[in-house]
Parts: structure tokens; sequence; C-alpha cells
């Protein structure tokens, strides 16, 4: 029983990808992956309480393993993953009606989620780096496609950038791995990550050195952390929004994840100094450059993207930091931070579906045409930036008060006015936005031969009313509310579709609720802090 359910987060997705390739009536094929990321929450918090109950449990050979950390993890892959295919029908329904998917580009993407989480829960159970590496380095090659779904310019340039970016940190990866793996022979130790930890002691420290080094940059790429982090504007902005929910709410994080095990044997074999000052370094960077570029960003998908870039700098940062109490605060950002910025990503798919437009200068009196659209963007911004009963508050300071106290006072400085930065201009976008004044929305569809939108469809024929659009119209693709199925009807304004508010909903729910209290979670925590800070895994 307890290897079922340590198997069931990578096998389970699996068998729901052959089912979305393999029903072909059209109204049940979106319930085998909600099915699967509800077995696979399931399974996690059975995994979790199997954790923090008694001995972790593995399989055969070693290859999977759940501890605190993984046991963790893997509940953020759940939720998040539970999250964006419970949305995923209604946007694939509104992007079906506006032509720019079919029914089976639709069964596609569908299958290629559930690979997409199998591989990621594959990532946080791994019991050694080797197979971690080669999860992440899987991960990549499902999403690319993912990414390059629309099959536009855009769309491709995106995904192979993508590719390409990543793959350059992957290949610094394995090289880290490589070497890694050649200081644990050396010490009569593999890469397993019990067997990493207890001899860490005697890892020859120069080849150490340059593998942490190596690591970091490689997994940093992944998460999207500076001076490797030019593919995620572009991935995130051009992907369908219930995949850039997933990329940035767990796939980032996963990277990070596996930052702070490679942090925890790098503390162990060369003394917590090395890969602090390493990771200052990079989250700094990556904070400076969000935060710069956030002040004159016109994008709003690209805006989220830069904020996915502020967040990972500051889970470097609180990693740098380390100990038990940095740590536990880490691993609470990564869950307040997913659950926040994938209902965000999921409500800026229907803001481009209802206003066909990505633009922030074109989204305008939002609140006043769709109050439940706007709403539900504006509370996933604020729990972004922070505000309090939002868990992101409670991390952030949390992180603060642990680099103060472990003598990075500087660096918690600087890293805290740049978030600062970063705040305000997320709030300025997102006021102009919600709260602008009443102007035509037009139809735009971005033109490979420029970098800004061109304007198509009665718009450009001068006309300010859109006219009636035809549901298998590209050129015009303002999403109406008669269009989408199942909508919740609100007289006058957008309504979004019913599932899509129980999930936007439900995540921001979970955000604020966790701020308040971590209930049932605070032990699992405290257990995954103690083993990424040095504890027996």
């Amino acid at each position: 029983m307890v290897l079922l359910v340590l198997v069931a987060p990578v096998a389970l997705p699996a068998l729901a990808a052959a089912g979305h390739l393999l029903v072909r009536r059209r109204r049940v094929r979106a319930w085998p992956g909600i099915v699967s990321a509800c077995l696979v929450l399931t399974a996690a918090v059975a995994l979790a309480v199997l954790v923090t109950s008694g001995d972790p449990p593995a399989t055969p050979w070693a290859l999977l393993r759940a501890d605190a950390p993984s046991a963790f993890m893997l509940l953020v892959v759940a939720a998040v993953g539970l999250i964006a295919c419970v949305a995923t029908p209604a946007h694939l329904r509104g992007e079906i009606r506006a032509g720019r998917a079919t029914a089976r580009t639709a069964a596609r993407h569908c299958a290629l989620v559930q690979l997409f989480l199998s591989t990621m829960a594959l990532a946080v159970l791994a019991a050694n780096l080797g197979l971690l590496w080669v999860a992440i380095e899987a991960t990549t090659v499902v999403t690319a496609f993912l990414v390059g779904q629309r099959r536009t310019r855009p769309a491709v340039e995106a995904a192979w950038k993508y590719v390409v970016i990543c793959s350059t940190g992957i290949a610094l990866a394995l090289l880290g791995t490589l070497l890694l793996d050649s200081a644990a022979g050396h010490a009569g130790s593999g890469l397993a990550w019990v067997d990493l930890q207890a001899a860490a002691g005697g890892l020859e420290p120069g080849v150490t050195r340059i593998a942490v080094v190596l690591l970091v940059l490689g997994f940093g790429t992944k998460a999207g952390l500076a001076p490797l982090h030019a593919w995620l504007p572009d991935a995130h902005s051009q992907a369908p929004a219930p995949v850039s929910a997933l990329m940035s709410g767990v796939l980032l994080s996963i990277a990070c994840y596996a930052l702070l095990r490679v942090r925890a044997v790098s503390d162990a074999a060369l003394g917590p100094a090395f890969a602090r000052g390493l990771l200052v370094l990079v989250a700094l960077a990556s904070l400076a450059i969000a935060a710069s570029l956030l002040l004159a960003q016109r994008d709003y998908k690209r805006m989220l993207a830069y904020s996915s870039i502020e967040h990972m700098g500051l889970l470097a940062l609180g990693a740098a930091v380390g100990g038990p109490v940095a740590t536990a605060a880490v691993l609470l950002h990564v869950l307040g931070h997913g659950l926040a910025k994938s209902t965000l990503f999921l409500t800026a798919g229907h803001v481009s579906q209802y206003t066909g437009t990505s633009r922030i200068d074109d989204v305008t009196a939002l609140a006043a045409r769709s109050p439940v659209l706007a709403g539900c963007f504006g509370a996933g911004v604020l729990a972004l930036v922070g505000f309090p009963p939002f868990s992101l508050f409670a991390s952030e300071l949390a992180i603060a008060g642990a680099g103060f106290d472990a003598g990075l006072g500087w660096a918690v400085a600087v890293a805290f006015v740049l978030v600062l930065v970063a705040s305000a201009a997320l709030l300025g976008h997102t006021g102009r936005m919600l709260l602008g004044p009443a102007t035509s929305w037009r139809g735009t569809e971005p033109d490979p031969r420029r970098s800004g939108p061109v304007t198509t469809g009665p718009a450009a024929a001068g006309r300010t009313d859109p006219g009636p659009t035809s549901e298998h119209t590209v050129a015009d693709h303002v999403i109406r509310p008669a269009d989408v199925p199942g909508a919740a009807r609100v007289p006058g304004t957008a309504a979004l579709p019913g599932t899509a508010v129980a999930a936007i909903v439900g995540g921001l729910a979970a955000c604020a609720l966790l701020g308040v209290t971590t209930g049932p979670l605070g032990t699992l925590v405290g257990q995954a802090a103690a083993v990424l800070s040095g504890g027996a895994p």
C-alpha cells in the first residue's frame, strides 16, 4: 500500500494522458485530468501523513523516496495542478470558439499537461540527484510543445528560446552532477540525497565548489534566475494560461527545490559561506532585473512573468540565508506563490479572451465592465505583492527577519527596496487596467513582423463598435459571455465560467488561509526545513 501511494503521483497523470488521447467523446474528455489531479492530491496528503508519522517510504532500487521536503513539494504540485486542471476546460472552450484551437489541439494539450504533472511529481520524489536531473530535463521537453501550442511565430520563437536556454542550463547542471558524482565516488558515496549528506564531509573541496557553481547556474536557469532568465517572459506570455499557471506556480519552484537540496550538500561539504555568497549574488541580480523591467512593462502577461523572476529571487535570498526559520519561510513562500500566481495567470487568460489584447494600456475600466473578472485579478495581485492576510506577507517577513539575524541585513535591505519598486509597478499597472477610463476595446492579433500588436477586425476599419463576431474568427477574438458554455452571467458584464471561478477563488482562499495558519502543514514544514538545513533526510 505504501509503495502504491508513492508511485501513484507519477503513474496516474501518465495514465490520464493516455485517457485524454483515447477518449473521443467531447464532453467526457475533461474528466481524466481532473480526476487524476484529485487522486494525486489525495496521494500527496497520504504521503505527508506517512512522512510526519514514521519512516519515509521508498521504492525498490531507491529510485523514489518521500521525505519531508519532497512530500511538501508534492503537495504544491498537486494543489496547483488541481487548480489548473479544473480551469482548463473553460479556457480551452474559449480558445476553440475564438478559432485559436481545435478539439484535437485541446486533447493534445490535456495529454501534455498530464505528462507535465507526471514529470514534476517524479522530480520532487526522486531519491537522487541524477533522477532529479532527468525529470527536470523531461519537463523541458514536454512544456516546449505546450509553449508553442498556438503555432504563431511569437509562440514558436518563444518555444525555441525556452528549449535553447533551458537546455544550456540543464547541460551545466548535468556537468555539475557528473562532477559531484565523481567527488562522491571518491568518498565512497553515491548521488542519493541520504548518501550525499552523510558523506559530504569527505567530498573533495575543489571539485565540489565547481560542481555547486554549475548546479546553481543550471537549476537557476530553470528557475528563471539571472543570468539565464531571458526565456521566462517569452515562454510564460505565449503559453496557454493553464500552462503558464503550472510553469510559474510549480515548475520554477521545483528548480528552487533542487537548489535547496544542493545548498544542503554544499553547506555540509564546504561550509555555509560559499553557497550563501553565490545565492545572494544571483538573488539580487534577479530582483534588480525584475524590478527595472516591471516599471516600463506594457504587457500584463509579461508583467506576471517578470513578477515570477522577482519571487524566485526572493526564494534564492531565503536559500542563501539558510537555517530552519528561513528555509521554512522559503517553503511557505513556494506554496503561497504557487497558489497566487497560478490563479493570476488563469485570470489573465480570461482577460485576454474577453478583451482581445494583452496590452496593459488597451485594458481599461475592467472593474466596471466585468466586476468578477476584475475582482479576481485585483485580489490575485494583492496576494502577489504580499498584502495580509495572504501568506506571502508572512513568508516575506520571515525571510527578512531571518536574513537580519544571519548577518545579511545589507542584502535584505537592498532586496526589499527592489521588492517595493516591483510591487509599486504591479499595483500601478493593475490600477490602470481595473480603474482606467472606459474606452473602446479592440481586437488585436500579434504581428510576427514587429514587437507590438496590430489592430485587426472591425476596429481596423475605424469602427468603435466591435460588431458581430464569428465563433471561428481569429482576427477579432473578443469572447462574449454567450460564447462560453456554463458561464455565470452578470448583466452588462463579461462573466467567468463557473469552473474557472471555483478554481481561482479556491486558490486565493487557500492562499489567504495559509497566511492565517499553517494548520496541519506546520509539522511537515518544520520537518522539511530541518532536513534542508542539514538534518538527516
